[in-house]
């Protein structure tokens, strides 16, 4: 599912809770620029998913405005749903499949000392994984070190580059590409990285096992 559309959903998802909301609070909860934000709302009113209503205000008082999802908008808010949840599926498949294909190759080359990169689903998703071969990592690391995941101390990436680590699975849903090169940047071999996804052929020469 792309991006935007994910947005999208999140926006319409948002306003149907009921609950007071601005345009800032939704461009936080995005993650994005509150203009971006405005764009957004802007795009949904006009395809007629969201409507805008003016709150009763005193003649002193500035214009307050409330969203409210129109009977289309819940429909396009039930098939974006749908679509999230058949991709999300579809991309858990995959990513199992390539981690699987990378780990049944570790115990006939002697790596059993893996790390996970990353302390969301996608971190989930590997340390199933890792525990179907009998595997323990041996820490958990992520950008954002602070927290615990799964029993695990979240540690800094830096950390990653003085443990004596067999292998690396680089544990995000996300093209993995900017991951890898910020841990090579580290001066993890390429070699032992193992991705959720198959890095792109601009990788190739320098591409991470498992891809």
């Amino acid at each position: 599912m792309e991006r935007h559309v994910e947005r999208e959903l999140e926006i319409l998802t948002a306003i149907d809770e009921g609950r007071p909301l601005t345009q800032r609070d939704l461009s936080q909860r995005l993650g994005v620029a509150l203009g971006l934000t405005n764009l957004y709302l802007k795009r949904l009113v006009r395809k007629g998913f969201v409507k805008v209503v003016q709150f009763p205000q005193k003649p002193a008082a500035r214009k307050r405005l409330r969203y409210l999802v129109t009977p289309m908008g819940i429909a396009e808010k039930s098939r974006l749903t749908y679509e999230h949840m058949a991709y999300s599926l579809s991309l858990y498949r995959r990513a199992r499949q390539t981690l699987r294909e990378s780990l049944t190759l570790l115990p006939e080359v002697g790596m059993k000392r893996i790390a996970l990169c990353g302390a969301g689903e996608a971190a989930e998703l590997a340390y199933l994984a890792l525990k179907e071969f009998g595997l323990e990592p041996i820490g958990v690391f992520a950008r954002e070190s602070d927290g615990s995941f799964l029993g695990f101390t979240v540690r800094p990436l830096a950390e990653l580059a003085r443990e004596d680590v067999d292998g690396v699975i680089v544990a995000t849903f996300d093209p993995p590409e900017p991951y890898v090169a910020e841990l090579t940047a580290l001066g993890l071999s390429a070699q032992k990285l193992l991705t959720l996804r198959r890095t792109t052929p601009a990788h190739s020469g320098d591409e991470a096992a498992g891809s």
